[in-house]
């Protein structure tokens, strides 16, 4: 896997874009089925006890981390666009049946990009309601965590 460099669009977007040797429909089936999901979604030590995923466009999805102390930390949202083996763009700003959230923090798009010979490029954006949102992620260590699932998505697509 190797790391590049992909310009954020705006100053609330941060981006994180690897070059996986793993073909996209791998990828792509480790985002929407949610036995795999819990596999690498969370940043070791952290563990995805609970995925439910209604990968589809207006479709609901819940996931919950739970860190080393037992703490559990809900994620719910919607899935705003789903294009197979292409793309995934989901949002907290919904739950499920389209109700708004308390507080909507993102919308992420994830792409899978074909490179051929079963490498992927994978982008995936966390795009904030604020600059504020985006330093508070920033500061939560996007890039490190999001990098470490990255890799543990690797490694567990490469097996499917």
């Amino acid at each position: 896997m190797t790391t590049t460099q992909t310009p954020p669009a705006h100053d609330r977007e941060l981006v994180l874009t690897r070059i996986i040797d793993v073909p996209r429909e791998k990828l792509y089936r480790a985002w929407t089925d949610a036995e795999v999901l819990k596999q690498w979604f969370a940043p070791k030590p952290f563990t995805t006890p609970i995925a439910e995923l209604d990968v589809r466009t207006g479709g609901a999805n819940r996931i919950v981390m739970r860190d080393a102390e037992g703490n559990d930390y809900p994620n719910a949202g919607v899935y705003l666009e789903v294009v197979p083996n292409e793309k995934i763009v989901f949002t907290d700003a919904f739950t499920e049946a389209w109700a708004p959230s308390d507080k909507p923090f993102m919308t992420a798009i994830i792409t899978f990009e074909d490179l051929g010979d079963g490498r992927t490029k994978y982008i995936a954006r966390a795009r904030h309601w604020s600059v504020a949102d985006r330093e508070t992620h920033e500061q939560m260590g996007f890039m490190e965590g999001w990098g470490i699932c990255a890799d543990q998505l690797a490694e567990v697509a490469a097996k499917l």
